[in-house]
């Protein structure tokens, strides 16, 4: 606007959209002063910058949280994953840019001085805690970005301990099985050796019986005796033989699957350790390799670009635009017919409270009560004139009257 004292400059479309992210109303700081337009401008950069981090920041998050799981250091690339993480990352950061704008632009000035009285930041207190939760939102993702080779290099080994810890208890579990199995295997194959071992002593006592090793030569009692033994523990020999076949083969079995069994485990150890790889463990090592302080100050810097656009509203001095702002308000009240009287009186609480007049209903409702006062004279005087023609009608006539009256009485007789 040009004055004979002082020529607002021009705005760019730039000031234009940064002013919208701030709410400033452009209308009235294309009257303002430099200053006034400058002070929105920076503002809203501040809001578009939170957003455009809170949408880099979700984005990775979500890559992170949903990425092909492998080694840490040999990391794989899924386009399908990347495309599906910057859709995240936009929707996330202009749910920030939306939230930040709309904390900003109901954060009022308080006085309109510098000093931030106590009051006025503990009406900010809740637009405090919602910055500092989207701080901390945008923070932790940056920072395991930050320190992504340590947290790779940290996370490798962990993943090799994890491995290491697995296929030490994948081994402990089957050689247990195997065991087992094989001591079954042993117990019934003894079984049989032991009869065999028998039967091969009894042969031999029989041979030495036969030679006469062990007396006369010959076929006499004591070798028909053996023989007898040697029939009847062939017989065990075959029945032992087939009760313990099923069990040895089923354990033999029983080793084949455990073996194959615990290849694929051993195979799978590498996608278990993978499964360590998670947004999680990169923040708890983010704050291991970082340090408790590193990592604080990362996250009050980011609760500092959050929160200074509220800090800056309060700290804000009435200016130009705030009185320009005023008055436009109160010209579009007085358009309206809404009468404000502040501090007209105080609640039960001792809140002082003002008084809103809305004139336009007032005037309304005067308009709509008068009418009706209007409507009900006019009844009472149409009833009035209507009372006076049937009087003068039964003056002139009043057997004409009577006799309606009888018929009508006649005719509720007969019914």
């Amino acid at each position: 606007m040009k004055r004979d004292f002082y020529t607002t400059p021009k705005s760019t479309p730039l000031m234009r959209l940064l002013w919208s992210a701030s709410g400033g109303d452009r209308f009235i700081l294309e009257r303002a002063t430099y200053s006034d337009q400058i002070k929105y401008m920076c503002l809203g950069g501040i809001i578009v910058a939170t957003g455009l981090m809170a949408a880099l920041a979700g984005g990775y998050a979500f890559y992170t949280i949903f990425e092909p799981r492998g080694s840490a250091i040999e990391s794989q690339f899924s386009w399908s994953t990347t495309i599906i993480s910057i859709l995240f990352g936009c929707f996330w950061g202009l749910m920030i840019f939306n939230l930040d704008r709309f904390i900003v632009s109901s954060t009022g000035k308080g006085d309109g001085t510098e000093a931030i009285t106590w009051a006025e930041f503990k009406g900010a207190i809740p637009r405090l805690v919602l910055g500092a939760i989207i701080a901390l939102t945008i923070s932790k993702p940056v920072e395991i970005r930050m320190f992504k080779t340590e947290i790779d290099v940290e996370l490798h080994n962990a993943q090799m301990e994890k491995q290491k810890e697995y296929l030490g208890s994948i081994e402990k579990i089957y050689a247990e099985r195997i065991e087992n199995e094989k001591n079954k295997i042993n117990k019934w194959e003894n079984e049989i050796q032991d009869k065999e071992k028998r039967y091969v002593e009894l042969e031999n006592l029989l041979a030495d019986e036969m030679g006469g090793e062990r007396g006369v030569a010959g076929y006499g009692p004591e070798a028909k005796k053996l023989e007898e033994q040697l029939k009847r523990l062939d017989g065990e020999i075959k029945l032992v033989k087939e009760k313990n076949a099923p069990f040895i083969k089923e354990s033999y079995e029983n080793l084949k699957k455990f073996e194959t069994q615990k290849q694929k485990d051993i195979e799978s150890a590498e996608v278990v350790s993978a499964g360590l790889d998670g947004l999680l463990e990169r923040i708890k090592l983010a704050h291991h390799i970082a340090g408790f302080w590193i990592s604080l100050f990362i996250t009050l810097l980011f609760m500092a670009i959050e929160m200074t656009p509220i800090f800056f509203k309060l700290m804000l001095v009435k200016s130009p635009y705030d009185f320009l702002k005023e008055n436009v308000e109160e010209i579009m009240k007085a358009e309206q017919g809404i009468h404000i009287e502040y501090n007209y009186h105080k609640d039960k609480e001792g809140q002082e409270r003002d008084l809103v007049t809305h004139l336009h209903k007032e005037k309304l409702l005067v308009e709509k009560k008068s009418l009706q006062k209007v409507q009900e004279e006019l009844t009472e005087y149409a009833i009035s004139k209507y009372r006076e023609e049937m009087k003068k009608k039964i003056d002139a006539n009043p057997e004409q009257f009577i006799k309606v009256q009888e018929n009508q009485n006649g005719i509720s007789n007969e019914s």
